[in-house]
């Protein structure tokens, strides 16, 4: 007797296939969310890392880290131009950086060219997807204009150091207008009078100095800050943004957003609808990209009075 072999045919073939390819449509999107899911979490894990680090720089030397030191303070006794990111190194497990790195000469200097490259994974966050090689940096007095050796190692973290005077006039003098670290700063704890646990210290401005307008990438545009975490140029003050983040710092005709415009000196994330914020308190809170600038900008100074709550 001849048996007949059965066999898939041409049709049933193609239903499998789409049938596949429908449920691996449907799948992705989730694989996805959770992927970015991870990718958050991590992010707001270095954040609180880094807010273990301020507390402890806290309790070293009696004040926070000031965001850029241009003379003598806390952590910088040779009064040399250094970043917040530098004199932290040490509470964050980066002792051997922390020793290489050298503290008598501004951090574009000698040995620091050495340290600049390496890679301090707590500064970055996970969810960024392009960034640049940073081989150069325009001269910005005291610094010289300079080609670097290797590429300065990228940071996504930046100090905020409070809030421009165009989102209201209320900002218009610093007793008001500062955060807790800003230029040059000594700030005691209990000089956060506005609350520790409102008032924001460490923002995401993710990417930089690759400029993003929205979700898009802007090479055409240039951006000298915040160009790795050894630069103590970078950090900035809160000042809003309009809908395509082509204009910042003009006030409430802008009908302003807070933030994810873009991440030209602005809070920027590529987290899906909002970006996480380190408070003085340690504790770290993902606020939605829709907030208010009036509200945001309450929670971006340590001593101006207001009373707020996040919607």
């Amino acid at each position: 007797m001849s048996m007949r072999r059965r066999a898939f045919t041409l049709v049933e073939l193609l239903v499998v296939i789409a049938i596949i390819g429908v449920l691996v449509a449907l799948l992705l999107p989730a694989v996805q969310a959770a992927r970015e899911a991870a990718r958050r979490a991590t992010c707001q894990s270095h954040q609180r890392q880094l807010g273990l680090a301020l507390h402890n720089f806290h309790d070293a030397h009696g004040v926070f880290p000031a965001s850029g030191w241009t003379m003598l303070g806390p952590g910088n006794p040779s009064g040399k131009s250094v970043g917040w990111r530098a004199l932290v190194l040490p509470y964050l497990e980066q002792t051997a950086l922390h020793s290489l790195y050298d503290f008598d000469v501004h951090w574009w200097e000698g040995r620091n060219l050495v340290a600049a490259p390496q890679t301090v994974k707590v500064y970055q966050c996970p969810s960024v997807p392009q960034r640049l090689s940073v081989l150069s940096a325009v001269a910005k007095p005291p610094r010289p204009a300079m080609t670097f050796p290797r590429p300065l190692a990228p940071t996504d973290f930046e100090a905020l150091m409070g809030v421009q005077a165009t989102i209201d006039p209320q900002y218009a003098t610093a007793l008001a207008n500062r955060s807790v670290m800003f230029r040059n700063s000594t700030t005691r704890m209990a000089e956060v009078t506005d609350g520790t646990s409102q008032t924001i210290v460490v923002v995401e401005c993710a990417a930089r100095p690759l400029v993003y307008r929205g979700r898009t990438a802007r090479a055409d545009l240039a951006n000298d800050q915040g160009q790795g975490w050894i630069d103590s140029e970078g950090p900035f003050s809160l000042d809003g943004a309009n809908a395509d983040g082509s204009l910042t710092g003009q006030g409430p005709s802008l009908t302003p957003r807070a933030m994810n415009a873009t991440n030209e000196n602005e809070p920027f994330a590529f987290h899906p609808g909002g970006a996480h914020f380190l408070f003085a308190d340690g504790h770290v809170q993902f606020i939605g990209e829709g907030v208010p600038l009036f509200v945001l900008a309450a929670l971006c100074t340590r001593g101006a009075g207001e009373v707020v709550a996040l919607p």
